[in-house]
């Protein structure tokens, strides 16, 4: 019987360490791509040409760096960039946030079959609508401006479920109290409702960050001068600007892909916690 126990304890420290090293294996393969863009953005022209590639730079050359805002207006770009982003995280969010509000705890006429409209749009790409609202922008005179940029992403459909599905699990009984207390439909929403649901606000926010900040398609349509443009759409201009010679300029290429995704890291970073607790109070378990 105690070899047995003994038999089934080596066992047991067997499968952990078979799962650690699955687990490390991993890691390793997710991080590896991140670790080469970082490493190859410090090599030398010379050192990226070699025909068996270094997993370490031979010297640093924090040069790459300052030749990516050389080539092109790094910064102009970089600045477009966040101020698109940030006004589709303010846009979406109170959007989302109304939206949700009225399909979780609203009560009108079609409500149900409203929100399976909202749930149907999250299908339709992007590109299969670019051209209608190319042309409304147009018409507008928005194009080439940070309206065309953010105002037509300003409703999330899946930013309306994810908040909507939060605000259903909240106990009724506050807004109840909150409502005799003479509070209105918007005290309810954004002084109760949403720091209740503050860590699923605050992973949307995040998302949407992410997803404005890596856009690509919608911005290289709607701008055409530099003033307008992105770190995406730049980054491709610094690839084409030393076209036939990408091998040669490389390390500078890496370099500017280094530092656009330094903010994403940041602030996944400093969002980490509310992510997680976002996911642990998820009802999608």
């Amino acid at each position: 019987m105690r070899d047995s126990r003994m038999a089934g304890q080596g066992n047991g420290k067997f499968k952990y360490v078979i799962r650690g090293v699955i687990a490390l294996l991993v890691v390793v393969v997710m991080f590896f791509p991140v670790y080469w863009l970082v490493i190859s953005s410090l090599k030398t022209q010379a050192e990226m040409r070699m025909a068996i590639p270094t997993l370490w730079p031979q010297s640093f050359a924090w040069e790459n760096y300052a030749e990516a805002f050389r080539v092109i207006p790094y910064a102009r770009f970089f600045g477009n960039t966040l101020l698109m982003s940030v006004g589709l995280i303010v846009l979406q969010l109170n959007v989302a946030l109304m939206a949700a509000y009225a399909f979780a705890k609203g009560t009108f006429w079609g409500k149900e079959v409203l929100f399976f409209l909202v749930l149907a749009a999250m299908i339709v790409p992007d590109q299969v609508t670019f051209v209608p609202v190319y042309v409304m922008m147009s018409k507008l005179g928005w194009l080439n401006t940070f309206w065309a940029l953010i105002v037509p992403h300003g409703a999330s459909a899946f930013g309306i479920f994810l908040l909507r599905q939060a605000f259903k699990s909240l106990n009724n009984d506050v807004l109840e109290a909150a409502r005799v207390d003479g509070a209105g439909r918007f005290g309810m929403l954004y002084r109760i409702l949403l720091p209740m649901a503050m860590p699923t606000v605050v992973t949307l926010g995040v998302l949407i960050f992410i997803s404005g900040w890596n856009s690509y398609f919608w911005p290289l349509i709607m701008t055409n001068t530099n003033e307008m443009r992105v770190l995406t759409v730049g980054i491709t201009m610094l690839r084409d600007s030393i076209a036939g010679n990408e091998a040669m300029h490389f390390h500078v290429i890496m370099a500017a892909s280094v530092m656009a995704i330094l903010p994403i890291v940041a602030v996944f970073a400093s969002m980490q916690k509310h992510i997680v607790t976002a996911m642990a109070n998820s009802t999608f378990k």
